[in-house]
């Protein structure tokens, strides 16, 4: 909104031209869902510990996570309404692929809702039943792909880092490819959300990747000279990851350890699968396991034991799972864990953009 009004100017004065270039507007972005997380957040807080909705502590969770118990969770709602706020007033609304991602931002931040809402209702770590939000997941997904994919006409190829001419393209299959990408980052991110600002750093630095990305896909010269594929339009969405950025910004200043607040399943569902939407959307979803590492080891690390405990009828591989509780549990303070976590997901996300340049 604020972008048409203000770019409609460039005609009274060519200031206004500014607000046509994607970088100006990814920095407004940025700034307008920091500054928005930041103001609105401490009154947020202030509700919850007035209706004493809080965080209900899983009872197989580490001893000492009982004492999180009782922190105001849902931050997730302020994250989201800032990120969809910011993309109203700088993102070009005419721009079809803004609205599918902020589709999914919302749909999976209303499945987020509904369980934490459950949870905190029922004073127990039981929200929507698994069957419940496999379900919602796959529904919001189908319509993703058939908006996509079958009305707007996206290509269904597959396109391989490190490769430059290895393109393979897998028609219907997409759609089991998709619900893999966005229902897999939605989760593996639900499942790093267990420490104080443990889940919120790895996710800006995605999204502070996706964002170069998608500017290179949306840019005819940049994508043809890095041999990635050109997504005609596809730089709006470089806007919208930069306010991605600030959001997750925002959260962390109160997020960080102690935590004054948990962004709860309405946060790490929502955002987890919008990073898995702009991979999609823009042709690089294999590069989300490179720069969301860290989620696909925490994922892996609950996969791994589950399959374990199983097949040997009650062993373990790790100590607890998801892979930050093994660590706690081997003596690591909750601060340095984090801390180590964050400085393995920037490597990551330094190895994904490298490989802009290794083909």
């Amino acid at each position: 909104m604020l972008y048409h009004l203000l770019y409609s100017l460039k005609d009274i004065s060519i200031i206004f031209n500014v607000f046509k270039y994607i970088t100006f507007r990814m920095i407004c972005g940025a700034l307008t869902a920091f500054i928005l997380v930041y103001i609105f957040m401490p009154y947020f807080i202030r509700f919850m510990k007035q209706k004493q909705f809080g965080q209900i502590v899983r009872e197989e969770g580490p001893s000492h996570h009982k004492a999180k118990t009782g922190t105001p969770t849902m931050g997730g709602v302020i994250i989201v309404t800032s990120i969809m706020v910011s993309a109203l007033l700088w993102c070009n609304l005419t721009n079809y692929l803004v609205w599918i991602v902020l589709f999914v931002l919302l749909s999976f931040g209303f499945m987020g809702f509904l369980d934490d809402f459950l949870k905190i209702k029922r004073k127990k770590n039981l929200g929507l039943r698994a069957r419940e939000k496999f379900l919602a997941q796959i529904t919001i997904v189908c319509i993703f792909y058939l908006v996509l994919f079958k009305y707007l006409n996206f290509s269904t190829t597959l396109n391989f880092p490190f490769f430059k001419k290895l393109i393979v393209d897998i028609g219907s299959l997409y759609l089991i490819f998709s619900m893999l990408v966005i229902i897999g980052s939605s989760n593996a991110m639900n499942l790093t959300d267990g420490l104080d600002g443990l889940a919120i750093v790895p996710f800006i630095v995605v999204a502070g990747v996706y964002s170069i990305l998608s500017y290179v896909a949306g840019h005819i010269k940049f994508s043809s000279y890095l041999y990635l594929p050109y997504v005609p339009y596809a730089g709006e969405l470089a806007i919208l990851c930069a306010i991605l950025v600030g959001a997750g910004l925002g959260f962390l200043w109160y997020n960080s350890y102690p935590a004054e607040i948990f962004m709860g399943d309405v946060g790490s569902l929502a955002l987890g699968a919008t990073l898995g939407a702009i991979a999609i959307i823009i042709k690089q979803e294999f590069l989300l396991v490179i720069a969301g590492g860290l989620f696909v080891l925490e994922a892996l690390s609950v996969i791994l034991q589950v399959a374990y405990f199983k097949i040997t009828k009650g062993k373990r591989i790790f100590k607890m799972a998801p892979l930050h509780h093994h660590f706690e549990l081997k003596g690591w303070p909750e601060n340095k864990v984090v801390v180590r976590f964050w400085i393995i997901s920037i490597i990551f996300g330094l190895i994904a953009l490298s490989t802009l340049k290794i083909r």
